[in-house]
């Protein structure tokens, strides 16, 4: 890549969402590439990882600009690995989304519930975890839930161009009906008798994370096929919801290596 950098479009770029990372910009590429505006690519970035991805844009017809590192860095906050796409933002997903997705999904489901999460930073770190972890999907219920807005795009770090956020009328309603795709709910609660690591995640399964401090709703966790939780060692009486749902993300990830 030897062309001359080209000065940042940043009138362009305000109706944009940015999402930067190779993994994220990978996922987009293969994914969603007619919804990209150009790659803003690091000027002097001309390594094998960085051909191939860029190979990979040209072929989806992705416009491409080389940007030197420090627009990129103004950007990202400076962790960027090099690679910044500038796509149109990912509206949330309905009840309608999420049946399809159950329909078309070929291993076991791997789904994450957020009941009454209305802080949009939790929402946007709960969903850069779960796009980790590889979770098909994140649930949260229309009312009393944060949505998708700049902030949790912004935290999010790009999950949220390449994980589905699911928004539901009735959250209860919701996973009941799981069951008809062999989905267990698993919800998470202090006075549960078991932890979390007794639970069999191998199987699809939606976990669901209550609000920090009023945890689930009462109907919530009436239609839970199971109640577990975290061990606490400390003085604390409960993690941040967003911290919650990593460690029970990755106790799925683990069991399902």
């Amino acid at each position: 890549m030897n062309k001359r950098p080209r000065r940042p479009k940043i009138e362009a770029t305000q109706s944009l969402a940015a999402v930067f990372g190779f993994h994220a910009v990978a996922s987009l590429i293969k994914h969603r590439a007619k919804h990209i505006a150009y790659l803003w690519v690091q000027q002097g970035r001309d390594d094998a990882r960085m051909q191939s991805l860029l190979e990979d844009a040209q072929a989806a017809g992705v416009k491409i600009e080389v940007q030197p590192r420090e627009t990129l860095d103004k950007e990202a906050g400076g962790v960027h690995q090099g690679i910044i796409a500038w796509v149109q933002p990912r509206q949330a997903g309905s009840e309608s989304d999420l049946e399809r997705l159950l329909v078309e999904v070929t291993k076991p489901p791997l789904l994450l519930v957020l009941d009454g999460v209305t802080d949009p930073h939790n929402l946007g770190a709960c969903m850069r975890s779960a796009e980790a972890a590889g979770a098909n999907a994140v649930i949260v219920p229309k009312d009393k839930s944060a949505g998708l807005n700049a902030t949790v795009r912004k935290v999010a770090c790009g999950a949220t161009e390449t994980l589905p956020l699911i928004q539901v009328t009735n959250l209860a309603r919701t996973l009941r009906s799981l069951a008809d795709y062999g989905v267990w709910v698993i919800g998470t609660a202090g006075e549960a008798e078991q932890l979390i690591y007794q639970a069999n995640l191998t199987q699809g399964v939606a976990l669901v994370m209550g609000a920090e401090g009023k945890g689930m709703r009462r109907l919530t966790r009436e239609v839970c096929d199971e109640l577990v939780k975290l061990p606490m060692a400390g003085e604390v009486s409960s993690l941040n919801v967003s911290v919650a749902s990593g460690v029970v993300l990755y106790e799925a990830v683990r069991q399902r290596l």
